[in-house]
């Protein structure tokens, strides 16, 4: 029998948030319950170093039912409504931080009506348990790292790492790329920053041989019923994580690097006199 390895992704425990962010949010009262099913049904929590660490020894060294609770971003209501039922039910979790945010507001978020919701602060942050949470780092500014310059996405990665660790006075080994995004040149650059791990989405449930510079997530949305979470964590219905990486993927990388090069060719050009045209892009 395969073993499946449930890496559960979510962003925020809240109970009021705006419509475009509802997928998003888990009501405290829905993550409570999933976290009672969890122990219900003898679920072994791990940070996703230590599910890097067991993989690399060996997959027979973890425990019969893992499962890895992730959370992006370093939102203010990790700190208020996820951590609290996190340590009444006993689970450890990996939070992953947009170091560029903290002590601010989630301005990326603008788009979907949550650009004012708080992130947590560095003295939060801080007082974070050093053996139940894993801080790992998320960028400094959440951007697709894949259609960044190279130079640009080396700083976000870097800079990212190294001001967590310079904050926390402890190593920070584990990544996640915003929205997911990344491509080879994107993992080969966080493995060289000193990272032993870095999680995607894909929306797919790991296994063993899963990258361990890509690791599938499953998303834990708004609207997912206790059933619904339970198939999550048995694989049913849900899609194994991929070998290689899917053709849609890499069009959708395509697309989206062709809109950041147009986005940059305009933010450059002068203005054009009415009327004018311009010459199309070749690429």
């Amino acid at each position: 029998m395969r073993q499946l390895i449930p890496i559960l992704l979510y962003h925020s425990i809240a109970e009021t948030v705006a419509p475009d962010y509802r997928r998003w949010a888990v009501t405290p009262t829905a993550f409570a319950a999933q976290l009672a099913y969890l122990r219900q049904e003898g679920y072994h929590a791990l940070t996703v170093t230590q599910l890097a660490h067991g993989l690399t020894m060996s997959p027979a060294t973890l425990p019969t039912k893992p499962v890895v609770i992730t959370f992006d971003d370093g939102l203010a209501d990790f700190y208020t409504g996820a951590l609290p039922l996190l340590q009444d039910y006993g689970f450890p979790a990996t939070l992953y931080i947009t170091t560029g945010y903290v002590e601010g507001k989630s301005r990326w978020l603008a788009a979907v009506g949550e650009g004012e919701r708080a992130m947590m602060s560095w003295a939060q942050i801080a007082e974070l348990p050093a053996d139940a949470i894993e801080c790992g780092a998320h960028t400094h500014s959440h951007p697709q790292l894949d259609t960044l310059p190279r130079r640009q996405a080396h700083y976000e990665v870097n800079h990212s790492k190294q001001l967590l660790e310079e904050k926390l006075g402890r190593r920070v080994t584990s990544f996640a790329y915003p929205h997911g995004y990344h491509d080879k040149a994107v993992q080969q650059m966080v493995q060289a920053a000193g990272f032993t791990a870095a999680c995607g989405v894909k929306d797919a449930i790991s296994r063993p041989d899963d990258d361990r510079f890509g690791l599938a997530r499953l998303i834990v949305a708004g609207d997912t019923t206790l059933p619904q979470f339970a198939n999550l964590l048995a694989g049913r219905g849900v899609a194994l994580a991929p070998r290689y990486e899917r053709p849609a993927t890499t069009v959708w990388r395509l697309v989206r690097q062709w809109q950041a090069h147009r986005r940059q060719r305009n933010e450059q050009l002068p203005m054009q006199p009415k009327g004018a045209t311009l010459s199309p892009i070749l690429w």
